[in-house]
């Protein structure tokens, strides 16, 4: 992104966004879900929610079915059942994949993702694809979301653990990465540092703080990201193989305490943000617009979730340039997940809402 593109989109987020008419109604799903941090289906039309406290449910026309057998989860600060992700072949093979933060032992806890089978009300032959080393005594930045890219891949985003100095910089761990495996777990040989003896063999991206949003483009096929910055300094990137999108070392936010920790906010070698809110938004959750359920003036734009400002952010779009921000539904809770559904239509997950239908206007 050219710089004069960046101090323009710094001075658009700082003088506000554009006011623009409502473009949606809602409509609820369940809400006896206190914190829905995933979503996805069956196809069978079923509806997967997560509960961060711990707990799969299946939503069937709004009635609520709680699936037994899935993984004990560390249920402190911004642990939890996190994410859940069903395999593109799931017909051939049934398999739904979640993510949660897993106890290791002495007060420690990481990102882990398991896959397995949903047969009636119970999830069953679970088996671990993926554990994020090092574990950490903190209950902070575990990222956590999952995609599958166009070829089958899956993505997995670690947050930094909280360890800003030593983990997103370094290819000696898996935190503040993105990381790139088959659907097993293992490493596909094109990945970026496959026969470097000292990265992680998983890392596909680095230099990350606690990414909570991705999603696949619908036309190019990249995978996007959203990570939430400090005080300050909310991205989101288009990830790439052996890009450095550098936390710590650039931002533009501060810390909590209201002073710096770097001075820099660009420096060769690390990638600037697609886009980036000062202040903070803290996104969570976000998805493409690929259906024409909303209008056509609406399909491939970006949808991101506010937790601290309760509303939804709509990033209009022109291929990958950002042309204009809006902000909707205000006042209409945390919004911790955002997905489309195989109907077309867009699905929030809101804490103390529940599961909410977005509709036109």
């Amino acid at each position: 992104m050219k710089p004069v593109l960046i101090v323009f989109l710094y001075c658009l987020n700082f003088a506000g966004v554009a006011q623009a008419p409502e473009l949606f109604r809602t409509e609820t799903v369940n809400d006896e879900i206190d914190i829905p941090w995933g979503i996805d289906w069956l196809p069978t039309g079923e509806m997967l929610v997560t509960e961060r406290s711990g707990t799969l449910h299946k939503i069937n026309d709004g009635r609520l079915i709680t699936i037994a057998g899935t993984p004990n989860v560390v249920d402190k600060g911004q642990g939890g059942l996190l994410d859940v992700k069903v395999h593109p072949n799931y017909v051939e093979n049934g398999l739904v994949y979640l993510s949660y933060s897993k106890a290791i032992g002495n007060g420690l806890a990481t990102t882990a993702v398991i896959r397995g089978e949903i047969r009636g009300t119970d999830f069953v032959e679970s088996a671990e694809v993926f554990l994020a080393e090092p574990a950490s005594k903190t209950r902070r930045h575990y990222g956590s979301r999952i995609v599958f890219d166009r070829d089958g891949l899956m993505y997995v985003s670690v947050g930094d653990r909280g360890n800003r100095d030593e983990n997103p910089q370094s290819l000696g761990n898996h935190c503040g990465k993105i990381h790139r495996m088959k659907d097993d777990g293992s490493v596909p040989n094109d990945n970026p540092y496959v026969g470097n003896m000292v990265a992680m063999q998983t890392i596909y991206s680095y230099g990350h703080r606690n990414p909570q949003g991705m999603a696949v483009h619908p036309v190019t096929g990249l995978v996007w990201t959203h990570e939430h910055g400090p005080k300050g300094g909310d991205e989101i990137n288009i990830v790439a193989a052996k890009k450095n999108y550098g936390w710590p070392v650039i931002s533009y936010g501060i810390n909590y305490s209201g002073t710096k920790f770097t001075d820099l906010t660009a420096k060769d070698g690390m990638e600037q943000p697609l886009l980036y809110w000062v202040p903070s938004i803290a996104p969570s959750g976000m998805d493409f617009v690929s259906s024409s359920k909303y209008g056509e003036d609406l399909k491939g734009d970006l949808l991101v979730g506010s937790l601290k400002f309760s509303y939804l952010k709509r990033v209009d779009l022109e291929g990958d340039q950002v042309i204009n921000e809006e902000e909707h539904l205000k006042g209409v809770g945390r919004v911790r997940c955002v997905r489309q559904g195989p109907d077309g239509f867009i699905y929030l997950g809101v804490e103390g809402k529940g599961v909410l239908k977005l509709l036109p206007k």
